[in-house]
C-alpha cells in the first residue's frame, strides 16, 4: 500500500502526542518479534496504535492484515476505538470513502478467547470438531456439571465436599487440566503413582496425612472430569477452556500457521503476562517458533496478579525464546517506563515496593515520572487504634474530598477482600456521599444479600450448618447461645441414634465400610430443626430448650419446608419467593433509613445478576447458581466481569479489580497484618484435590514443589509457598499503589471489629509511614501498640446498633409498632374467641431472646468428643487473624477471604 508516513515526527504530528523516546522506539521499530515490558500508566495502549499507525502509514502492511488480542470485550472495545481513529487522524483510512466492494480495511481486534473460537470455526475439522459446536455459559457449565455429578455411578468415597462444592471442584480441575493441556489420564497414572509413593512414607504430620487424602479425591474427581468431558462432546458443547486447548492442539498443525501468517502479517499481544500455559501454546505455535514473525508482545511482570486463575508470568520473561527471529536470535526486549499517571512522590513510593520485583525480572525498569511532575502527588496514612475507628477517617476523609470539589467518580476505594465493603458503603452514605460497590463478590458481602443466600444455601443442602447459624442467630430470630448449643446437641444425638439403629444391619455395616462416611451420618442442624415440627410433644433427649425457642425453631422449620417445595421452580421464582417469604425486600422498602435505598439497589444489582445467569440457560437450577457463586467468590474466579459504572460515586471494589483502572484519590483500607499483604496463600495441590500438582503444570519452573515426602520437605514446600505469596501480594501491592494520580490515602488499625488479638500496621502501612515520614506525605494518625494486658475494646462495647436490619428512629419504629397493633386488632375482630398468634417473621414485639439462666443439669456438650472428630479447640483461630507461629503458613480452606470460610459470611453484619 502506499505510504503516507516518513518519519516519526510526522506521527508525532498528526496525532498530536509528543511521544517520549521509549515509545518512539517501540512504534517504529522493524517489522520483527520483540516484547515491551511496558511498566504502570506508561501508555501502553497509545503505543500499540500508534505502532499500528506507523506499520499501515510506512506501507509495510495494510490495516487488514494487522491481528491484535486483548482479554477483555471493553479492553479489546477501546484498543479498536483508539486504532480507528488514529488511522483516520494520521489519513491512512478514509472514513467518507463509499465503496461497497471495496470498503476500508480495519485490523481485527478481539479477545484472546474470540480469536480461539474463530480458529476453531475455521479449522476446527481438521481435529475432527463440528462447525456446530456450541460455546457454553456459565449458567449451562453448572447446570452440565451437576448433572454429572447426580448421575455419575460411583461410589467415591474420597470426596467428602458437600454437592455444590464437588460442583465448583469438578469444573476448577477440569480449567486447570485444560490450561496446562494435562490429559485427565496422565493425572490419575500420575496420582496412582503418588500414592504407590506415600504407601511406604512415614507422614509424621497432619498436613503429610493430607496427601495421599487428597491424591485420592483427586483421582476420583478426575473421572468425574472425564465423564463432564464425555458429556461435552456429545452435546456439542465447548467451554472457554475447551477453546483454548483445541486451539492449542490445531497451532501444533504446520498448515494452519502457514495460513494465520500469511493473513496476518502483524501481531499485538496486550497483557500477555495474564496468559495461560495454553494461550502461549497456541500463540507461539502459531506466530514464533523461530518463524520470526513480526509479533508485539506487551506487559508488564509486576502486575501479574492473576497466578491463581492461571495466569503464568513466566511466559513474557520467555517470550525472546518461543518468539525467536528467523535467523535464530532472540526476540527484542525494550521498555517503557515513564508514567504519565501519578506524581512523582507516589511513583516514588511504588518504586520501593516493587524493587525486589524488578530483581526477578529482566527488563524491567523502574517509573519515573512526566518532566515537572517530580514533585507531585501526595500520600496521608493513618493507624487508628481501632477499626470502627479507622471506618470514622476513611469516611470523614473522603466525605471532606467531596465537600471540597473532589467528583465522587474520581475517588476510589480498594480492599484486599469484600468484607468490610458493607461498613464503607454505611460510613460513606452516613455522610452523603454517593458510594457503588462494584463487583458480585463484594455484593455477597452485603448482608442483605448475604441473608438471601443463607437462606438458599439451607434450602438446598441440609448439611449447611453455617448459613442456619447466620439465620437462627440473626435479628429475625434471636436464638440465644444457650438454645443454639441444645440445638447442636440434639443433632449430635439424632446421628448418634441413627448410627445405633443400623449396628446390627451386615448389610449396612458393610457399605459403610465401603463407601466411606454415609451422609446420614453427617451432624445438621436442619435435621435437628425438624424435629420441632412434631406436635406430640415427645422429646426423647428431653433437652431444656427455652418455650420461645421452641416456637421459633418450629417456625423455622416450617417456613423452610414449605420453601423447599419450590426447589424445582425456575431460578428467579425460587429467588423470589425467598425474600417474599423471609421479608427481606419489604424490610428494606420499610426503611427511612439513608443507607435503605443504597441497599435496595444492591438487592436488585444481585438479582440482575441471577436473572443473567438463569437466561443463558431456561433449566438453571438453585443448585448451579449456588455453585456459580461459591466459584466467583473464589478470587472472583473469571466470573465476575463487572466493571464500575459511569454514575458520579465513590467506587468500592476489590484490588484485584482495579488493574486497568485510575482515579485522581484512592483510598486503601485494612493494610493491617495477615491481611494486606495477605498471609493467606492460594490452595496447594498437597491438600486441595481440585488442584493440579505442580510437577504437572506447563510453569512448574516457576513453582515450588516438595521435595520429600517428610516433616521436612513438607515444611520447606509451605516455606516456598509463603515466598511465593509473598511475590504475589508485592504485585498487587504495586498495582494497587499506582492507580491514584494525585493522592493516596492508607490505614489501618490496631483491634479488629471481633479479635481477641491485636494486628497493627503492615508492610504496606509502615512504608507508606516511612514515606510520609521522610517528608513526601502526611501522617494524620499513628495509635501506639497497645499494651500486652490490654483487650479489644470492640469486645467490651455493648452492641448499640445493629447492622442490619437497619435501625428505626424512634418515630419511624413508634409508625410500625401501631399499625402492627392495627393488624392485630383487625385480625381478632375477624375472630372473635380465636387467640390471634403473630407471625414471628414479621411481629415487632416478637420477644427478645429469653435470659440465660444457669444450667440446672449437665451443660449441652458434656459428652467427649467422637472417635472421628477432632478434639475441641477452645478458641479456635479466626479466618481473618494471622495463623500462629506453629500453623503452617497457609490454610487449606478453598476460598481466599471469600464469604464461604466457616460461618459463609465474615464480615458479620448481625448481631447476636
Amino acid at each position: 500500500m502506499p505510504a503516507h508516513l516518513t518519519d516519526p515526527e510526522q506521527l508525532k504530528e498528526l496525532l498530536g502526542i509528543p511521544f517520549t523516546p521509549e515509545q518512539t522506539a517501540c512504534i517504529t521499530a522493524p517489522p520483527a518479534p520483540q516484547v515491551i515490558v511496558a511498566g504502570a500508566g506508561s501508555g501502553k495502549t497509545t503505543v500499540m496504535a500508534a505502532r499500528v499507525v506507523w506499520l499501515a502509514g510506512t506501507g509495510q502492511v495494510a490495516p487488514e492484515q494487522v491481528l491484535g488480542l486483548t482479554f477483555t470485550n471493553k479492553a479489546a472495545g477501546e484498543l479498536a476505538e483508539r486504532v480507528r481513529k488514529a488511522l483516520v487522524k494520521a489519513g491512512v483510512t478514509d472514513p467518507d470513502a463509499i465503496d461497497p466492494d471495496n470498503p476500508p480495511g480495519e485490523p481485527v481486534i478481539s479477545t484472546y478467547h474470540s480469536f480461539a473460537g474463530r480458529l476453531l470455526t475455521d479449522h476446527g475439522l481438521r481435529i475432527g470438531l463440528e462447525p456446530a459446536s456450541r460455546l457454553l455459559a456459565d449458567a449451562t457449565r453448572y447446570q452440565l456439571a451437576a448433572r454429572v455429578l447426580r448421575e455419575a455411578p460411583g461410589p467415591y468415597p474420597a470426596l467428602t465436599r458437600s454437592f455444590a462444592d464437588l460442583v465448583s471442584d469438578l469444573l476448577a480441575l477440569d480449567s486447570e487440566l485444560a490450561e496446562h493441556l494435562v490429559e485427565p489420564g496422565r493425572l490419575r497414572a500420575w496420582d496412582t503413582e503418588l500414592l504407590a509413593t506415600l504407601e511406604g512414607a512415614r507422614l509424621s504430620n497432619a498436613e503429610l496425612r493430607k496427601v495421599p487424602e487428597a491424591a485420592a479425591a483427586r483421582r476420583e474427581l478426575t473421572d468425574l472430569v472425564q465423564r463432564y468431558r464425555t458429556a461435552k462432546r456429545e452435546r456439542d458443547l465447548l467451554d472457554f477452556g475447551d477453546q483454548i486447548a483445541l486451539s492449542a492442539r490445531l497451532a501444533g498443525l504446520p498448515e494452519v500457521g502457514r495460513l494465520l501468517r500469511e493473513e496476518f502479517r502483524v501481531v499485538l499481544l496486550d497483557e500477555y503476562q495474564d496468559t495461560s500455559v495454553a494461550q502461549r501454546v497456541l500463540l507461539a505455535g502459531l506466530f514464533g517458533g523461530g518463524t520470526g514473525h513480526p509479533v508485539t508482545a506487551v506487559g508488564d511482570p509486576c502486575q501479574a496478579i492473576y497466578g491463581w486463575r492461571g495466569a503464568s508470568v513466566a511466559n513474557l520473561d520467555d517470550f525472546p525464546e518461543h518468539f525467536r527471529h528467523a535467523d535464530g536470535r532472540p526476540a527484542t526486549r525494550q521498555a517503557l517506563s515513564e508514567n504519565r499517571r501519578s506524581g512523582g512522590r507516589l511513583l516514588d513510593l511504588a518504586n520501593g515496593l516493587a524493587a525486589p520485583l524488578r530483581a526477578m525480572h529482566a527488563g524491567v525498569e523502574a517509573l519515573r515520572p512526566a518532566p515537572g511532575a517530580e514533585l507531585d502527588g501526595r500520600v496521608r496514612c493513618a493507624l487508628l487504634p481501632t477499626h470502627a475507628e479507622e471506618l470514622d477517617w476513611l469516611g470523614d476523609s473522603i466525605a471532606h474530598l467531596v465537600h471540597t470539589g473532589t467528583a465522587p467518580g474520581e475517588i476510589a476505594v480498594l480492599c484486599r477482600t469484600a468484607g468490610d465493603f458493607a461498613a464503607i458503603q454505611g460510613a460513606l452514605v452516613a455522610r452523603d456521599v454517593p458510594v457503588e460497590v462494584v463487583g458480585l463478590s463484594g455484593l455477597l458481602h452485603l448482608p442483605e444479600v448475604a441473608d438471601l443466600v443463607a437462606v438458599c444455601e439451607v434450602l438446598q443442602d441440609p448439611g449447611a450448618n453455617a448459613a442456619l447459624v447466620r439465620l437462627l442467630t440473626g435479628p429475625r430470630w434471636r436464638i440465644g447461645p444457650r438454645d443454639l448449643a441444645l440445638l447442636g446437641r440434639r443433632a449430635r444425638l439424632l446421628v448418634a441414634h441413627a448410627r445405633a439403629d443400623d449396628a446390627d444391619d451386615p448389610d449396612r455395616r458393610l457399605a459403610a465400610a465401603v463407601e466411606g462416611t454415609d451422609p446420614a451420618e453427617v451432624i445438621s442442624l436442619a435435621d435437628a430443626l425438624d424435629t420441632f415440627l412434631d406436635t406430640s410433644g415427645d422429646d426423647e433427649d428431653e433437652l431444656p430448650f427455652s418455650p420461645d425457642a421452641r416456637v421459633r425453631f418450629a417456625r423455622l422449620a416450617a417456613e423452610l419446608r414449605e420453601l423447599r417445595r419450590a426447589l424445582s421452580d425456575p431460578l428467579m421464582d425460587v429467588l423470589h419467593r425467598v425474600l417474599a417469604v423471609t421479608g427481606l425486600e419489604v424490610e428494606l422498602s420499610a426503611s427511612p433509613h439513608a443507607l435503605a435505598a443504597r441497599r435496595r439497589e444492591t438487592l436488585a444489582n444481585f438479582l440482575d445478576v441471577a436473572a443473567s445467569f438463569a437466561a443463558d440457560d431456561g433449566e438453571a437450577t438453585l443448585l448451579a447458581f449456588l455453585g456459580f457463586l461459591r466459584t466467583a467468590a473464589q478470587y472472583e474466579k473469571g466470573l465476575d466481569n463487572a466493571l464500575p459504572g459511569g454514575e458520579n460515586t465513590v467506587k468500592v471494589l476489590t484490588a484485584h479489580k482495579s488493574k486497568g483502572l485510575e482515579w485522581d484519590v484512592v483510598a486503601v483500607p485494612g493494610l493491617v497484618t495477615g491481611t494486606f499483604p495477605s498471609t493467606q496463600g492460594r490452595d496447594k495441590w498437597t491438600a486441595q484435590a481440585k488442584v493440579l500438582p505442580h510437577a504437572l503444570r506447563g510453569d512448574a519452573d516457576t513453582l515450588p514443589d516438595v521435595d520429600g515426602w517428610d516433616a521436612r520437605g513438607m515444611k520447606a514446600f509451605h516455606e516456598a509457598m509463603k515466598d511465593h505469596q509473598h511475590t504475589e501480594e508485592l504485585r498487587l501491592g504495586y498495582v494497587t499503589f499506582t492507580r491514584p494520580r494525585s493522592l493516596l490515602l492508607g490505614s489501618g488499625h490496631w483491634w479488629g471489629p471481633s479479635q481477641k488479638r491485636k494486628r497493627g500496621p503492615s508492610g504496606f502501612l509502615q512504608a507508606l509511614h516511612d514515606h510520609c515520614a521522610a517528608g513526601y506525605g502526611e501522617i494524620e494518625a499513628w495509635a501506639d501498640e497497645p499494651g500486652d494486658d490490654e483487650e479489644n475494646p470492640a469486645l467490651r462495647a455493648p452492641d448499640t446498633e445493629q447492622a442490619w436490619p437497619l435501625p428505626l428512629d424512634p418515630e419511624a419504629l413508634a409508625r410500625r409498632r401501631a399499625a402492627a397493633e392495627t393488624v392485630l386488632a383487625h385480625l381478632a375482630a375477624r375472630n372473635p374467641g380465636h387467640p390471634v398468634v403473630p407471625d414471628a417473621s414479621g411481629d415487632p414485639h416478637w420477644p427478645a431472646p429469653p435470659e440465660e439462666p444457669p444450667y440446672d443439669e449437665e451443660p449441652p456438650y458434656d459428652e467427649p468428643p467422637r472417635e472421628d472428630e477432632p478434639p475441641r479447640e477452645d478458641e479456635p483461630p479466626r479466618e481473618d487473624e494471622p495463623p500462629h507461629e506453629d500453623e503452617p503458613p497457609y490454610d487449606d480452606d478453598p476460598y481466599d477471604g471469600g464469604p464461604y470460610d466457616g460461618d459463609p459470611y465474615d464480615d458479620e453484619p448481625y448481631g447476636p
